[in-house]
């Protein structure tokens, strides 16, 4: 056999052992320490300042969503009735609208279907980059009393699933 031969073997054995520990590392690293609540800064609609750290010690929806989203307005009236259904027990709705929304449209969304829970609009994008470059609407995050990300979702929510997943997390405690 020849030398440069034995080399390109020796070199593909250690690419792909590298390769191997890698995934091996990122599987265990997902298992082992769950995406946390990122630190962060908002207003509230109605003008009160809000930290994603207050958050802590409640199980959380956060709810991306936009007025212009025909799924995210169908499944608005679902979001109320969970909210209500879960409240009383420490359950806690953020819905954040997208930076591309105009305000105008949200706050008339809002007033109009008297929203329950707490609505913000990220206005630069900056919430959207931090909870894991959220582009599309709705995107739906579950978060655990910790502030551990348990859960996310990209579409149409399944809220039988979510009201499962909800219940569980509050019996936790």
């Amino acid at each position: 056999m020849k030398v440069g031969s034995l080399k390109r073997k020796a070199l593909i054995a250690v690419c792909a052992a590298g390769a191997a520990a890698a995934i091996a590392y990122g599987v265990l690293r997902s298992v082992a320490a769950p995406d946390v609540i990122p630190p962060a800064a908002y207003t509230l609609l109605n003008g009160t300042p809000a930290h994603t750290t207050e958050l802590t010690g409640r199980v959380v929806l956060v709810n991306f969503w936009a007025t212009s989203c025909a799924i995210c307005l169908q499944e608005m009236p679902d979001l109320i009735a969970t909210h209500a259904r879960f409240k009383a027990r420490g359950f806690e709705t953020l819905a954040i609208a997208m930076a591309y929304d105009p305000p105008i449209n949200v706050v008339r969304y809002t007033e109009a279907r008297a929203l329950p829970f707490q609505v913000a609009i990220d206005h630069d994008g900056g919430l959207a980059e931090r909870f894991g470059q959220v582009a599309a609407t709705p995107t739906s995050m579950l978060i655990n009393q910790r502030g551990e990300i348990v859960e996310r979702h990209v579409g149409r929510l399944d809220f039988a699933a979510l009201n499962t997943s909800i219940e569980r997390l509050l019996s936790a405690r």
